[in-house]
């Protein structure tokens, strides 16, 4: 199944196809220095522009420039003329001036993905695609380690933070995989219309990123590109009631005669199903008869954590995998192995019967409401960049589990409003302060509050970037604060 090094020969139909155009890409970093480096082979004339013109944008036009590519720094606005085909990296909004301008002029546009996806030589690995507005990353972790407990030639790549090019391309240490485990953003999707994965699932779906896409509406279309021409299985959240919901997306897809609607839910499941029986994983959907059947996958427990949606997502790249023929054991082998990255619900350490958790990956109110649930009681440190959200529904549910809660950064304000609809009684400490010595404070606030049994947990519903670089910064602060306020008895795990 897993190919050797592609060959010119192989890149034979896309060469021809681009030989001699004028290839515009618009952004370096991750995605943007190998497919400007890819077209170049092709036989492209290619310009790289980038709106940035700092150390890291400076350093790669220059490693370009060697090549005979021509770069473009502090301007990616202005679409190069004579341009043919703009291929873009993902953090371009679709009503960006240059892709105006490329409509304009009638110039098509392509996203790294999409690039990727036509660069594929024969026999090449296929794609397991992962997309949602949280759980994407662990999802796709989680099943490249059910794959590899398969005895599979595997990778977690895409959004996860590998490029698809260097991957289809086989460089090192991509060579030779039989099957590929695809993160994939809204935004990588939006710009990837002859993507057609081996199979696909939609976690879920809340609001997010609607600054980019304009609309709900626009973004979960995004959202539902990657069913598009699933041979196999299109797996959906069967607990997803918010519209549109991850099944809708299914009908609307116009899939490969037939491929499979596949739901997970967290009770008990349905013929087509994967779900929950008295803390065993079961699959009710790839068995023979599942109509009477079921097979057991896993229990709850070799979940880590098993919080309510990281078993969703478990159940869900397990789907995926069964679609691939994976057996059941290996459902079970590889979700024990697996371990999930720092800064997703993550115990940090219990001090004086408190336990202290960290989920600053919870940076909007979907992820925060699911981290929320998985403990009670709780005081909740929160706050940040709300990137538009509101915080009356989540707020609303979480309030009967809620001791108290530490308030900071710019939006809080936000939070503490709703919390006065809401919960008018949880005591609320606001932090008037926006830096980055504000997240100890928070962690001397939320001991104050907490009582022996309680959880503090970090999961702010917010973005980072108002105090912290990254949320991976802010859950290390957070952690640094707790290991400074009871260094003598805090049992670390993170």
């Amino acid at each position: 199944m897993g190919g050797q090094q592609l060959s010119t020969a192989d890149l034979a139909p896309l060469t021809k196809e681009l030989s001699g155009k004028h290839v515009t890409v618009a952004g370096l970093g991750l995605s943007g220095l190998p497919a400007a480096k890819v077209l170049h082979r092709l036989g492209a004339r290619v310009t790289a522009v980038n709106g940035g013109a700092g150390e890291g944008p400076r350093r790669q036009a220059a490693e370009l420039e060697q090549l005979g590519i021509e770069v473009r720094l502090g301007d990616d606005r202005t679409l190069p003329e004579g341009t043919d085909l703009v291929v873009t990296t993902p953090g371009f909004k679709p009503a960006s001036p240059l892709f105006q301008a490329a409509a304009a002029a009638d110039v098509p546009v392509w996203g790294d993905v999409e690039l990727a996806w036509r660069l594929r030589g024969p026999g090449s690995a296929p794609w397991l695609a992962v997309t949602g507005t949280n759980g994407k990353t662990t999802t796709v972790q989680m099943l490249a380690s059910i794959l590899r407990a398969a005895g599979l030639r595997t990778a977690a790549v895409g959004n996860i933070g590998v490029s698809l090019i260097d991957v289809v391309l086989e460089q090192e240490p991509y060579d030779g995989l039989d099957v590929l485990a695809v993160e994939l953003s809204s935004y990588q999707l939006h710009w990837a219309p002859s993507l057609r994965p081996h199979s696909a699932a939609v976690l879920n779906l809340a609001p997010d990123h609607l600054d980019w896409h304009g609309s709900m509406e626009a973004y979960a279309a995004d959202k539902g590109r990657i069913y598009e021409g699933n041979e196999v299985a299109c797996v959906y959240n069967a607990d997803d009631t918010a519209s549109p919901t991850t099944e809708e997306l299914v009908r609307e897809a116009d899939v490969v005669e037939g491929a499979r609607a596949i739901g997970f839910t967290l009770g008990a499941p349905g013929p087509s199903q994967l779900g929950v029986v008295d803390g065993i994983l079961v699959d009710r959907a790839f068995v023979p008869h599942r109509q009477q059947q079921a097979q057991e996958l896993a229990e709850a427990t070799d979940v880590r954590p098993a919080a309510p949606h990281n078993v969703a997502n478990a159940l869900a790249a397990a789907a995926l995998a069964r679609a691939y023929g994976v057996p059941a054991t290996a459902v079970r082998d590889g979700l024990r192995a697996f371990r999930p990255d720092a800064h997703r619900i993550a115990h940090v350490a219990e001090a004086e019967g408190v336990a202290y958790v960290n989920d600053s990956k919870a940076t909007n109110t979907h992820a925060a409401e699911a981290s929320l649930a998985a403990y009670d009681p709780i005081v909740w440190i929160a706050g940040g960049l709300a990137k538009g959200a509101t915080f009356d529904d989540l707020v609303r549910a979480s309030a009967p589990r809620l001791r108290g809660a530490v308030l900071m950064g710019a939006d809080r304000h936000l939070i503490r409003e709703a919390l006065a609809r809401h919960a008018p009684d949880v005591p609320v400490a606001d932090l008037d302060r926006t830096d980055t010595g504000a997240m100890a404070e928070a962690v001397r606030a939320a001991k104050s509050l907490a009582q022996p049994g309680d959880t503090v947990l970090l999961a702010p519903a917010c973005a980072s970037m108002d105090m912290f670089v990254n949320y991976n910064a802010r859950g290390d602060a957070f952690a640094e604060a707790v290991r400074a306020l009871a260094p003598a008895d805090a049992r670390n795990e993170q």
